[in-house]
């Protein structure tokens, strides 16, 4: 028999354990692929936020929440997909990983009445140069992610959540993403980047002896 690709040795010892091991065979043979269908790009490209996973070069794993306007993550390619990234902390967790360790995990789901999730493994690229950059506005870098394994997922879990609305935070046509008001707080004003210090100057000359934002954390 074919050895899997898919599972470790340590599933296995569980598959066997909770005899599973053989719905666990039928699910990679008939769910796993390595292209997107047209029903996994119209999922993609509607999706509001994704999870990311990456571990640095120790194999020290990390998630991170990625949100934006429904279409900041396309399908490229048969087996690619490409997604921005937004001015954020600083700290870079998720992409100083990809710079050290290419290996990504990245969960889709859709939350409501008909939820689904879907699943892709692959190997993610950093490129400031990327020729997607002046299509996403204010993107700093752009991620591309060529995907080996794709899987939809069983949804029964997930709850049923509805978007009420979407961040005002978030990048797009015509929108102005104002300064998170974390970033007023003197805590961290002068570590802040000079691009984000240049807005909240411009910002509180604007307010013209107004009382200006709270510095909430």
């Amino acid at each position: 028999m074919k050895e899997s690709k898919l599972y470790t040795a340590g599933a296995r010892r569980l598959q066997d354990r909770f005899d599973s091991r053989r719905i666990a065979d039928r699910l990679e043979q008939k769910v796993l692929v390595a292209k997107f269908s047209d029903t996994h790009r119209e999922f993609i490209e509607t999706a509001p936020m994704f999870f990311l996973a990456t571990a640095d070069a120790e194999g020290r794993p990390d998630v991170s929440y990625k949100g934006g306007l429904p279409g900041f993550v396309r399908v490229t390619g048969p087996s690619e997909l490409a997604f921005p990234d937004y001015n954020g902390n600083g700290m870079f967790k998720s992409l100083g990983s990809l710079a050290e360790n290419s290996n990504v995990g990245l969960l889709f789901i859709r939350w409501g009445e008909k939820p689904k999730r879907l699943r892709v493994q692959g190997h993610a690229t950093i490129d400031e140069n990327d020729p997607l950059m002046p299509q996403f506005e204010r993107s700093q870098l752009i991620v591309r992610v060529k995907a080996e394994r794709i899987f939809d997922n069983c949804p029964r879990y997930i709850h049923h959540l509805e978007i009420l609305s979407y961040s005002p935070y978030t990048p797009g046509p015509g929108r102005e993403s104002p300064i998170p008001e974390w970033k007023r707080n003197p805590l961290f004003r002068d570590a802040l980047p000079s691009r984000d210090l240049e807005v909240l100057t411009s910002e509180e000359n604007n307010w013209e002896g107004r009382s200006p934002p709270g510095n909430k954390v």
